[in-house]
């Protein structure tokens, strides 16, 4: 009798083996955080004025990328960039008013790719861009996008209580509403605000709640895994965040840009003025900022930074509280850089290393370790494979070019190499031409190309990162084997596609 209970048991206890085996592991769950015109301004960076606890813990948690960088300097490209893993280049996917299921209807995105395979999939704040023409993809979540402002204001002096040229774009307002006025006619809103308000008196601290109430409600079926896209758009201007997050920062002691000219070599053409900057007040319509003027402004980024990093930390708080960080993926992202006056530019819209240059750190429990950094260079399209390979789904069949290739191996280990440049574009419309960049740990070369006309020369522009991290001089004539190098690198990615237009 002894014999055939013991045998009862070791046949019960092999069978929950088997049911392990065949269960597999765990999937992971993913947080993927979005930042919106986020430079690597931050504690984590180096930065040593930039006030970012929260972000300096998660790098610190994980892995984080020096040389990371967007595919375009451009909000709604930057995004399809990430959600589809695909350059513009290999897209068309430019400026704004494209929907890219017009192009691809059976694409497969990101968070898709991860509804596709029994993942919970939601998303919140500013995750696709949503305005100037563009709207959400329904097909990537599992519930209706949880929409929140990107322009916002409190303070009635900001808008005098009507209609502005931003908040009119990014609500889709003349999508929507008849007889819109032009956004010249309509007037400029406040370039920042800075109210006595609770956090959650902003756009960012209510996603940080809808974030945290999600978890709460997911943390109850652990069994089923999550994928959770949450948008923050501070430090987008305006500028606009709570007062105290303004009362860190001293005015006196904050960096001004140190090089302002174009670089030397270059036609006035290549540096981005005015533009974005110019459709608040109380900017001169000239784009010319005065030294006053522009250290405010970079008070206004450096609070914003402050106030979206709180809401991070609330995030990350919560998942720490509900005892999910050990089996939680995390990432944060920029969608692009910003400039800060350098090259007397501003926000971004070009091909240098301010406008391109973005933080992304990982945090993937049992995979990368803590308080470790690598110079692999990393692009927005490797997020992509990346994340899919950490979650075992790594099989992607989908209609749209997969550019990106997995970082897995160096988030193992950091001295890995699997690619040696980064490569990234930007069009200058007016000017009928495109310039692609390849960024490599010390050079960037862009190749600008006439998108109309032929038989027009190339121009090109090198910049020594390692002598000359200002871009005060274009080299290109004077390294031409380094120019040369650059291009045999660039030789091995298709032509551009022209921009796809509706």
């Amino acid at each position: 009798m002894k014999i055939v209970k013991k045998l009862l048991l070791l046949i019960t206890a092999l069978g929950l083996v088997l049911a392990n085996l065949n269960a597999g592991d765990p999937k992971p769950n993913v947080v993927m955080i979005l930042v919106d015109d986020l430079k690597p301004a931050l504690g984590a960076y180096g930065d040593p004025v930039a006030i970012s606890p929260s972000i300096d813990r998660l790098s610190n948690m994980g892995i984080r990328f020096d040389l990371a960088y967007c595919n375009q300097a451009v909000c709604m490209a930057s995004r399809y960039n990430l959600m589809l893993g695909s350059r513009s280049t290999s897209t068309g996917f430019y400026n704004f008013g494209t929907e890219f299921r017009e192009i691809y209807p059976d694409a497969v995105t990101l968070p898709q790719h991860f509804k596709n395979a029994g993942y919970h999939v939601e998303s919140m704040g500013k995750v696709f861009h949503i305005g100037h023409g563009n709207t959400n993809d329904d097909a990537s979540w599992s519930v209706p996008h949880h929409k929140d402002k990107v322009i916002e204001y409190l303070v009635p002096e900001s808008t005098n209580r009507q209609l502005t040229r931003e908040e009119c774009l990014f609500e889709n307002t003349r999508m929507y509403i008849k007889d819109t006025p032009p956004i010249r006619q309509l007037p400029r809103g406040a370039a920042w605000e800075s109210p006595d308000v609770v956090d959650d008196a902003y756009a960012d601290g209510r996603v940080a709640r809808h974030a945290i109430d999600r978890l709460r409600v997911m943390s109850k079926n652990p069994d089923q895994p999550f994928f959770l896209a949450v948008g923050f758009v501070r430090p987008h201007l305006p500028f606009s965040a709570p007062k105290k997050y303004w009362d860190m920062y001293d005015p006196a002691k904050l960096p001004m840009p140190e090089f302002v000219e174009d670089p030397e070599g270059t036609p006035a053409w290549i540096v981005k003025k005015k533009g974005e900057i110019t459709a608040f007040e109380p900017i001169p319509e000239d784009g010319i900022i005065s030294d006053e003027l522009t250290r405010k402004l970079i008070h206004g980024y450096y609070a914003s930074v402050s106030y979206m990093d709180a809401q991070v930390g609330r995030v990350v708080d919560e998942l720490e509280r509900l005892d999910m960080l050990d089996n939680t993926i995390i990432i944060l992202w920029g969608d692009h850089g910003w400039h800060l006056g350098d090259h007397g530019s501003w926000t971004k819209h070009s091909n240098f290393e301010q406008a391109n240059r973005i933080p992304i750190l990982m945090y993937a429990p049992g995979v990368t370790k803590p308080k470790t950094s690598t110079k692999q260079l990393i692009e927005s399209v490797d997020i992509y494979p990346t994340l899919a390979d950490l979650a075992g789904i790594p099989n992607i069949k989908t209609s749209q070019p997969i550019d990106g290739v997995s970082m897995v191996p160096v988030l193992k280990d950091p001295k890995t190499r699997v690619r040696d440049h980064a490569y990234h574009a930007y069009p200058r419309m007016r000017n009928k031409k495109i310039g692609r960049a390849i960024r490599t740990e010390r050079y960037r070369m862009v190749e600008w190309v006439e998108m109309q006309e032929e038989n027009v020369p190339n121009f090109y522009e090198l910049y020594d990162y390692q002598e000359d991290p200002l871009e005060t001089k274009n080299l290109a004539e004077e390294r031409p084997e380094v120019i040369r190098q650059h291009l045999a690198i660039l030789a091995t990615h298709p032509e551009a596609k022209p921009q796809v237009k509706r």
